[in-house]
């Protein structure tokens, strides 16, 4: 696990168990996460890399019976972001969360955008519409519905939704930014803007991916694990894992001939 030694680590994550009840669907999880880096999770369906994903941000104190054991870390300040010490909300302001559909509030494409902003108590005009359009652009958005920010939302194609909905992760200035297979429901011109999009954002934040896409996770991710069961198979260099992997299940995985 030490193929990120030469990059300042975002996070790191160490002996994550978690449990959907009895259930466990995560088994003794280490990752470090490189700052500024785009991180791949692949595997099979149903082996853990949602659960793994939504474990950053909390997502799943929203439901009774879910339990974490062990650390996410995040750095500088070395907060553990699953202690039932820390307030998921102040974690989702930080860690921001783009899902497999576009979902975009029924309301203006400016008001999905300030929506995070308003919930942390900001009514300030001038600032709000520099924020949107700030987020707006780092999401390659901005020219296509600079002049119909109040329009609904439901109006934009599903790239543009989507580009939307990764507009509004990024208006609070998320430190790390969450995909759970961004473009599963997109067609291929509007996944290709989106992949560009994600290899532009990395020069501002940290990314964790996750996808069913072999080919999106080589284009676009600089290190790649590999999951099954709810346990990291393998974890290194992109090209590596994909050129040269060191464990035979993912090789297996990655060729096709897996199962």
């Amino acid at each position: 696990m030490s193929v990120t030694h030469s990059y300042p680590l975002k996070a790191e994550v160490k002996n994550l168990n978690f449990y959907y009840n009895l259930v466990q669907a995560l088994k003794n999880v280490h990752l470090p996460i490189a700052e500024k880096m785009i991180t791949a999770l692949i595997g099979p369906s149903g082996c853990g890399k949602t659960t793994y994903l939504r474990c950053f941000n909390r997502m799943h104190d929203l439901y009774p019976g879910n339990r974490y054991e062990g650390e996410i870390i995040l750095y500088p300040d070395r907060l553990n972001i699953i202690s039932p010490k820390i307030d998921p909300i102040e974690v989702r302001m930080r860690i921001s969360m783009v899902f497999q559909k576009p979902n975009p509030f029924p309301k203006t494409v400016f008001e999905n955008v300030a929506y995070g902003l308003r919930v942390r108590g900001e009514n300030r005009k001038n600032f709000l519409e520099e924020k949107v359009e700030k987020a707006l652009i780092q999401s390659a958005l901005w020219g296509e519905v600079k002049d119909r920010i109040y329009d609904l939302a439901f109006n934009l194609s599903g790239g543009q939704q989507q580009r939307l909905c990764i507009a509004r992760a990024l208006a609070t200035d998320p430190e790390i930014l969450l995909f759970d297979e961004p473009t599963s429901a997109l067609d291929p011109t509007a996944t290709s803007k989106i992949e560009e999009l994600i290899m532009q954002l990395k020069k501002e934040v940290t990314i964790l991916i996750v996808t069913h896409n072999m080919q999106q996770a080589a284009r676009v991710s600089d290190f790649t694990a590999f999951m099954y069961l709810g346990e990291i198979i393998e974890f290194d260099k992109t090209d590596k894992v994909f050129t040269h992997p060191s464990v035979r299940l993912t090789e297996e995985y990655i060729t096709g001939r897996f199962g």
